[in-house]
């Protein structure tokens, strides 16, 4: 196994890097503890965490994440991504791959949507202005 991973997940304006290291099992975001995040947040982060001790058994591993830019939700969900693809990374495990895809596709592969650009000479991407005549 190898001693450090470091690996990245984007979601939106999201940028999170995990560092993944043999240690107790602590999961921190951002220098805090995933635990003190709002429950639904906090189980989105455990997703892959319990998929990992379900699949693994036990879970030695120390995972710290740092988010960059983006909203609350986004943020979060680039976190889940760099945790899951810290630990398929740490492990190498492909039945543990297997499992995170099996679960929700989402955990270990990105949302490649992005904000479509503005239209020359208007002010949104879609709707056009309505004119009064004519």
């Amino acid at each position: 196994m190898i001693d450090k991973v470091i690996v990245t997940g984007k979601r939106k304006a999201s940028v999170a890097r995990a560092v993944i290291t043999a240690g107790t099992g602590k999961v921190t975001i951002d220098r805090q503890p995933y635990q003190v995040l709002p429950t639904i947040r906090r189980l989105m982060i455990e997703e892959p965490v319990r998929i990992a001790k379900e699949q693994l058994g036990d879970f030695k591993f120390d995972i710290a994440v740092t988010i960059r830019g983006g909203g609350v939700e986004s943020r979060i969900e680039a976190a889940r991504l760099a945790v899951a693809r810290a630990i398929v990374e740490k492990t190498q495990s492909k039945e543990l791959k297997k499992e995170y895809i099996a679960y929700d596709r989402s955990i270990l592969v990105a949302d490649t949507r992005r904000k479509e650009p503005y239209k020359p000479g208007d002010s949104k991407a879609r709707a056009k202005r309505q004119k009064s005549y004519r």
